[in-house]
């Protein structure tokens, strides 16, 4: 677990913070979580930012992997799958983007893109003897057939957009929820947590932070009006809004793990039990 720095005033603030009864726990949590929104809100004029950010966190977080993979020369404690599933919402947004908007956006996943392929091709060729596939057990259909069918019950209902954009937009941001499931999983059958891949999962989680705070005050400010936008469905905003929680909470625990760990002087190893 690492070196710890001693009775220090974080260590002793985090002792007596794990003996709290969890319903204060999780009022407290709730609570730093307002907090930061407001903070965010406040300085933050221009609220598209959150996005940008939120891509810009995401591929340094890849170019992390790139580090580990070219210095260290191993893709152990990696999923491929998740690699995988990262690419696949990245084409699946980059080519509706290209058609759409081509901004920064566009260019911040143009960079994810090219990162993960080179993951991806590294993991499959150079380094294929360090991954361990056993542990890689999540089958990549049991996740994109159902986000398939998700995007093409549920997608945006946009008059300048072909049903195809559509729905391969909605594809992206349902699977990109989900894409990190493959990883989680691994590190849990691995029962250990590589240095370089928490670095990756804990910038997702930062990633998804920012840009479920984009959502949460853009409904804010429109008092609840910004779910069931005219023009795009009644169900897509709030479904897009649902998938930002979602990949949220999926990454909530093991951010909180890491924090405390690294608050505390120390690397996070494993999750606990």
């Amino acid at each position: 677990m690492g070196a710890k720095r001693g009775n220090s005033p974080v260590n002793v603030f985090l002792e007596r913070l794990t003996k709290l009864p969890i319903k204060v726990k999780i009022f407290l949590g709730a609570l730093l979580g307002v907090c930061a929104l407001v903070a965010l809100k406040l300085t933050i004029m221009n609220h598209n930012c959150f996005f940008i950010v939120s891509e810009a966190i995401h591929a340094a977080g890849i170019i992390a992997l790139i580090y580990k993979l070219f210095a260290l020369k191993t893709c152990s404690g990696l999923s491929l799958i998740t690699q995988e599933l990262t690419a696949l919402f990245l084409a699946a947004r980059l080519s509706c983007s290209t058609f759409i908007e081509a901004n920064v956006h566009t260019v911040l996943d143009l960079i994810s893109l090219m990162s993960t392929l080179l993951v991806i091709w590294m993991m499959r060729f150079k380094l294929k003897s360090s991954y361990i596939k056993d542990l890689d057990n999540l089958r990549l259909y049991f996740v994109v057939v159902p986000v398939a069918i998700l995007a093409i019950l549920i997608h945006p209902f946009i008059f300048s957009w072909s049903l195809f954009l559509r729905i391969i937009w909605a594809f992206s941001l349902y699977l990109e929820a989900v894409s990190i499931l493959p990883q989680l999983r691994f590190m849990q059958n691995a029962k250990m947590i590589e240095t370089f891949t928490g670095y990756y999962v804990f910038a997702l989680g930062i990633s998804r932070f920012m840009g479920l705070a984009y959502w949460i005050i853009q409904i804010y400010l429109t008092r609840g009006a910004f779910l069931f936008m005219a023009g795009s469905g009644y169900f897509w905003f709030l479904a897009g809004f649902l998938a930002e929680i979602v990949q949220s909470f999926i990454l909530a625990d093991f951010c909180y793990y890491y924090m405390k760990s690294f608050l505390q002087g120390q690397l996070l190893r494993k999750m606990p039990v």
